[in-house]
């Protein structure tokens, strides 16, 4: 029995490749530097890692979980290597002449710790965040886009946040500042979500009349274990 082909999208490929870039970008650029402003601290990834989850959301409202989950497999993929690369050339010992050493593994020298919760939260996250969106526009028959965007941004970051930071920093911060950046981090993360809602309502309508698809996953296989899309 022949195969049957599937669709073709004119951007999906496109936002594939913004999503990793982002992505990697803000685990990788972000995290190397703690910002203060206005006298609060907070690690600068913060104000461009929420587009990944803005990314998630436009996927799967349009092209479905499916093909949300092949990107999230792509980004992850993305993730596990760049962490792989870091710590190979980071411990390559440094030529004679170059003296930057120091500040190379201050900047992308990692602890095993904190890669290995960078990876856990981001997983579990994005899907989360994907799964609530897909179940939510069944429930809401694909009506009030903003209660689907915040609601699984609420969810997927909630549990990004609660992964990501009592892995890499519980016994090294105290309970206190551990308490104090998880909140203020997620709240940004959330409140980024709200402020970009008429933006994504923008791509989001782009997007279905060009590619002509407006997907609802009545009928999906949600396990994140796989790459299999159905049509």
């Amino acid at each position: 029995m022949a195969a049957v082909p599937q669709r073709q999208f004119r951007y999906y490929d496109l936002i594939l490749g913004a999503f990793v870039c982002v992505l990697l970008c803000a685990n990788l650029i972000g995290p190397a530097k703690i910002a203060e402003v206005h006298g609060i601290d907070f690690g600068a990834g913060v104000l461009f890692f929420p587009i990944s989850y803005l990314f998630g959301d436009i996927l799967t409202e349009v092209y479905g979980y499916a093909r949300s989950r092949r990107v999230i497999w792509s980004g992850l993929i993305a993730l596990v290597f760049a962490s792989i690369m870091s710590a190979v050339v980071v411990a390559l010992p440094p030529a004679r002449g170059w003296h930057d050493q120091a500040a190379y593994e201050t900047i992308f020298g990692q602890t095993p710790r904190i890669v290995i919760a960078s990876i856990t939260a981001f997983f579990v996250g994005e899907f989360v965040n994907s799964f609530v969106l897909a179940k939510m526009k069944l429930l809401t028959a694909g009506r009030w886009l903003w209660t689907r965007t915040v609601g699984s941004t609420v969810c997927g970051e909630g549990v990004d946040t609660l992964v990501f930071y009592p892995v890499a920093f519980l016994g090294v911060w105290s309970g206190s500042l551990l308490g104090k950046v998880m909140l203020f981090n997620y709240i940004a993360k959330v409140l980024w979500e709200v402020l970009a809602t008429p933006l994504t309502y923008r791509i989001v309508a782009f997007l279905k009349r060009v590619e002509h698809e407006d997907y609802y996953d009545r009928d999906t296989d949600f396990t994140p274990f796989s790459l299999r899309v159905t049509r």
